[in-house]
């Protein structure tokens, strides 16, 4: 994965470099954009079709442009020419999770991924979010997941880090302390 992550990385900065060259709303609309690109390139029949050695990079562009919902402006469409190009279609998730992480530190936003097994209310949420806002000095977006094998408690991330206060880690923890 890390080898991805890497090819991704130039493609990513380059892509961002220009949406913010491009002016206000440009860093929204293209990630919405790259997003998108994203979802349908990795979907798995069209990740088959795209590997066909005998579909030509004109084809292929013409493939996912066709469905696309959105239309891609001059610099998105040879952005997506040039992964074509090179071969490397198949990063484009990853090229997808680096522009947002770029987008995010330039905005001082960081995403942030509630895990818990029940579900919360709005002030819930709002609150623990105004709580996480103060431990990271960042304003924080939260995306909620339902997950009941938490069996109570809540697991947090937000970029590399994460605070899991669920009953199922304690239970774990319990666990190793009373088998060693």
């Amino acid at each position: 994965m890390a080898e991805l992550s890497t090819i991704a990385r130039p493609y990513a900065g380059a892509l961002f470099s220009a949406a913010t060259a491009a002016g206000p709303g440009a860093l929204e609309s293209w990630g919405a954009m790259v997003d998108e690109m994203a979802s349908v390139a990795a979907h798995p029949q069209v990740a088959e079709l795209v590997a066909d050695p005998n579909l030509n990079a004109a084809r292929t562009f013409d493939l996912l442009t066709g469905l696309m919902k959105s239309s891609l402006p001059g610099p998105v469409a040879n952005f997506l020419r040039t992964l074509i190009d090179n071969g490397r279609l198949a990063t484009l998730t990853e090229v997808a999770r680096q522009y947002r992480a770029l987008k995010n530190e330039a905005e001082g936003v960081a995403d942030c991924l509630i895990e818990t097994a029940f579900a919360m209310s709005n002030e819930q949420v709002n609150e623990l979010v105004g709580l996480l806002t103060k431990k990271f000095g960042l304003r924080l977006k939260p995306e909620v997941k339902v997950d009941s094998a938490l069996i109570g408690g809540v697991r947090v991330t937000v970029g590399d880090h994460v605070l899991d206060t669920s009953v199922k880690t304690q239970l774990a923890r319990m666990q190793a302390a009373l088998t060693v």
